[in-house]
């Protein structure tokens, strides 16, 4: 694997606020990552900022290893695909046409079939498609263009479950037949959660997860029962969230058990359950207000 995408220090301030701190972030390809955090978090700037259409205000992009902004060469090699994506006032056939022209790896078959799993109109001018049309759209020109690098930023707006279960299997299905970088933002996280390589959760403008999503599995567990026997179990490790109620205790146990530890959960009576991808971000955000992440001691 190689790195297609490499952030260094990159810092965005807008009037009075912070929207990216010092982020430092590479990713590998091929890949689907991905890009996780809650509204605000800096998830839309940083993708913005990859794709040259805001620039930094400290730090460095490079995309393919070389700067995309005012860069064709690199342009056409990535494809972003934002939620309020912006047509022309043309019709969808005609969409299709300028994006074919613009992406060398344009797919006119993979463009075609997509067309008829959205059941989109394509004579009618996309001004009047509804949102979910307008969705289907920038995710067909977002796969059938093909390029080594793909950016979707929570693309599935108006989008019912059917069309999202479309979505998911032809991006998984066209990534075998042509791998590339994906990174994919999502609020969908437990939907989406099969699909990824890799996961990065961002908080409050900065990059506070980054690892592979098969070490994420298991490796964080929600332990619950009499507040006794929760420190005896998770004394001396990290530990999330303690939350108590009378004589109960529940904790979420941020390092991985093995056997001996769920032996002993049992003889202690106590409640493990692993946490989702969901729940893992609820909790990672949560911890996200210091400069890294903070993990206390029981």
């Amino acid at each position: 694997m190689t790195t297609t995408i490499s952030l260094t220090g990159v810092t965005r301030r807008y009037r009075g606020h912070v929207a990216l701190d010092d982020v430092t972030l590479d990713l590998q390809g091929p890949t689907i990552t991905g890009l996780l955090g809650r509204n605000g978090a800096g998830k839309t700037t940083l993708m913005r900022i990859i794709a040259a259409q805001q620039f930094p205000s400290a730090g460095q992009v490079l995309v393919l290893g070389a700067s995309p902004v005012e860069n064709d060469a690199i342009l056409r090699r990535m494809v972003f695909v934002r939620e309020d994506q912006v047509f022309p006032d043309i019709r969808v056939r005609d969409a299709l046409r300028m994006a074919a022209l613009f992406y060398p790896n344009w797919s006119t078959e993979l463009a075609d079939d997509l067309v008829a799993e959205f059941e989109l109109p394509s004579r009618r001018p996309v001004k009047k498609l509804s949102r979910g049309m307008r969705s289907a759209l920038s995710i067909v020109i977002g796969l059938a263009a093909r390029t080594e690098v793909v950016l979707f930023d929570e693309p599935y707006a108006g989008l019912d479950a059917v069309a999202r279960q479309v979505f998911y299997d032809r991006l998984l299905l066209d990534y075998a037949e042509h791998p590339r970088t994906v990174l994919l933002s999502t609020h969908l996280v437990d939907e989406v959660a099969g699909l990824l390589d890799q996961v990065v959760i961002i908080s409050r403008g900065r990059v506070v997860l980054n690892a592979a999503a098969d070490d994420l599995r298991g490796r964080y567990t929600s332990v619950s029962g009499p507040s006794a026997a929760v420190a005896e179990l998770v004394a001396g490790r990290p530990t999330w969230e303690r939350r108590t109620l009378a004589s109960q205790e529940a904790v979420v146990l941020a390092e991985p058990l093995d056997e001996s530890d769920r032996l002993r959960a049992q003889e202690l009576h106590l409640r493990m359950e692993p946490l989702s991808l969901q729940q893992m971000l609820v909790a990672v955000s949560g911890q996200a207000g210091e400069d890294s992440l903070e993990r206390t001691n029981a």
